[in-house]
């Protein structure tokens, strides 16, 4: 596959994507303000601010599928996948955006776009001092995820890497670590009661403000699946960012806030190999290797895996 490419990544909204806007606020709104948000692989996100004609002001997203090639990418990841995570959440007791309008075949707005609320707060970036609070909000915020009901309405979990190619990362510096993780994989899953559940859950999807979380945001890869893929996904971005003891000390306190949890590190090793095979523009970078081979190393040792040294 070459390169993936999203045209229209840095435009700004089309006038009509902005008259349906309008339109879907009715009649006498105006978009006041429109501002790019950074961030995001698949989408084009955009902050709105707009005033309808009794001066209520509304803050809003707009979330546009800016690939005409993603149903080639993944079918399953969809503005109506989307849609139906946001009705689901609508009892949530976590903060998560409101599903304002839809325009999923893109018949208004050229391209498959949502209007959504928008949160308060930004992307967190805590101290080292402010860590063990922030690792106790980001798993206590996993429980009101989990509990969510009607997670059988949403596609099943599926791995992203379906181990067609089995290549270590161009940078990899223990070969034989990746290859053993492969040969697990491939073997048979762990059983698990599977619930509704985020797939994607890292900090840079949690908003915060003054220390507190203030929503979880990004819900186009919900599924129904292990609440391990979400334990697992952010100890492997944890991981990145802070290294493995402060994944560690993630699933600790997602242990305390659930009153006992026992995570199995096959999830750990297979949320790894779904950064693989890399994607052009989307590699694993050098500095990244180390970090993700002591996890990896990690979650093999404590599956008992023999020879895993290299």
């Amino acid at each position: 596959m070459g390169p993936v490419t999203f045209p229209g990544f840095s435009e700004p909204p089309s006038d009509a994507t902005l008259r349906w806007v309008e339109e879907c606020l009715g009649r006498g709104s105006e978009v006041k303000m429109v501002r790019p948000l950074l961030g995001g692989l698949s989408h084009v996100n955009h902050a709105l601010l707009a005033e309808s004609r009794s001066g209520t002001v509304h803050r809003l997203v707009l979330r546009r599928w800016a690939s005409a090639a993603w149903p080639d990418i993944d079918i399953e990841f969809s503005p109506e996948r989307e849609i139906a995570a946001l009705t689901l959440l609508a009892g949530c007791e976590i903060p998560t955006p409101s599903l304002v309008a839809a325009d999923p075949s893109g018949a208004h707005c050229e391209t498959p776009t949502l209007l959504i609320t928008r949160l308060p707060g930004h992307p967190p970036r805590p101290g080292n001092h402010e860590l063990p609070e922030y690792l106790i909000q980001l798993a206590a915020a996993l429980l009101s995820v989990h509990a969510i009901g009607g997670g059988a309405t949403m596609p099943p979990y599926r791995p992203y890497n379906h181990l067609d190619v089995r290549l270590p990362p161009l940078n990899a510096r223990r070969t034989t670590l990746w290859e053993r993780a492969f040969d697990i994989a491939a073997g048979p899953a762990p059983g698990a009661t599977p619930r509704f559940i985020h797939r994607d859950y890292h900090p840079d999807n949690t908003l915060w403000a003054y220390g507190r979380l203030t929503g979880i945001v990004d819900w186009s890869g919900a599924s129904h699946g292990p609440v391990a893929i979400d334990i697992a996904h952010m100890r492997c971005s944890l991981t990145l960012r802070y290294g493995v003891k402060t994944a560690d000390a993630f699933l600790g306190a997602f242990d305390q806030v659930s009153g006992g949890y026992r995570h199995n590190p096959y999830w750990d090793l297979r949320t790894v190999l779904d950064l693989l095979p890399e994607q052009p523009g989307r590699p694993i970078t050098p500095a990244e290797v180390p970090a993700l081979e002591d996890f990896l190393e990690r979650a093999l040792i404590e599956l008992g895996a023999p020879s895993v040294r290299s």
